[in-house]
């Protein structure tokens, strides 16, 4: 299945090191080819990187590797097509939408089964994807609680809560969203999380052989989260999250963890998964 990679951060940071050893898991160290992409918010909006190359390969990511964007919310995607065409752009993640008068960046990794939710025009697909008709609903629905001011943070995640556990029910359901001040993720399969905050220390690329010694970049008061389908780095204290929980992350820090139903079929994915390790 896909990648995906997320950062939320206090204060604006720089996220060319993880991207590093991410864009490798595009064709090199992996075997996800079928494009990639990068949203970076500036405050309300976003810019967003997109390629139907591989990542280890492609001239945009070679580009970011060394484009000093600082941004405190990031969401990165690597693709193997389950659904719609490889080589189609507008199937390419991460998403982006408007909301309450912001961008909001979404992607995911999994495969959801017979699932055609009922959208109402106000939010459509443009590519091919069960990701993209996802994206839709969680607009949709976050729109129907509230159509013209924004929800306050508590009511977002609760609207979340809610329609995620409706989407899961159809499949694999890992996903990163974004609204430029919030990060969420949900992990159905295969989700770690890890925290950066002082006294930093050297951190190594699982995928490469860069390291960087944070202690000589940062300061006390930085903090920021780090979410990848797989660990990044080799020598720091990732998380592995449990099937089914849902995070709410902000300013760097985790503010709410919940657990969601996780579906017969991602039980028996998981399982499979155990069995094979």
């Amino acid at each position: 299945m896909c990648q995906l990679l997320g950062m939320n951060s206090a204060i604006p940071a720089d996220v060319r090191f993880s991207l590093t050893g991410f864009a490798a898991r595009g064709g090199l160290t992996d075997h996800h080819g079928d494009g990639f992409g990068v949203g970076f918010f500036e405050d309300k909006a976003c810019r967003l990187f997109m390629d139907t190359q591989p990542a280890s390969t492609s001239p945009v990511a070679e580009l970011l590797k060394h484009y000093p964007i600082k941004s405190r919310n990031v969401i990165a995607h690597i693709r193997k097509a389950t659904q719609g065409s490889s080589q189609r752009l507008e199937n390419c993640h991460p998403f982006t939408r408007e909301l309450w008068g912001r961008h909001w960046l979404f992607a995911h990794n999994g495969d959801l089964k017979n699932y055609a939710p009922a959208l109402d025009g106000v939010c459509l697909p443009v590519g091919a994807t069960d990701s993209e008709r996802a994206f839709c609903e969680i607009l949709q629905t976050l729109r129907a609680s509230s159509q013209r001011e924004p929800c306050t943070p508590e009511q977002t995640f609760e609207t979340l809560c809610q329609v995620t556990q409706k989407i899961a029910c159809h499949g694999v359901f890992n996903f990163l969203l974004s609204n430029g001040q919030t990060m969420f993720a949900h992990c159905s399969t295969r989700l770690w999380y890890l925290q950066r905050q002082w006294p930093f220390s050297n951190a190594q690329l699982v995928d490469s052989e860069l390291s960087m010694d944070f202690a000589l970049t940062n300061v006390a008061n930085d903090k920021l989260c780090i979410i990848a389908t797989q660990p990044l780095t080799r020598n720091e204290c990732w998380q592995q999250l449990e099937a089914g929980q849902l995070l709410w992350i902000e300013d760097g820090e985790l503010i709410q963890k919940v657990q969601l139903e996780v579906s017969e079929q991602v039980k028996f994915q998981n399982a499979a998964n155990l069995a094979c390790v």
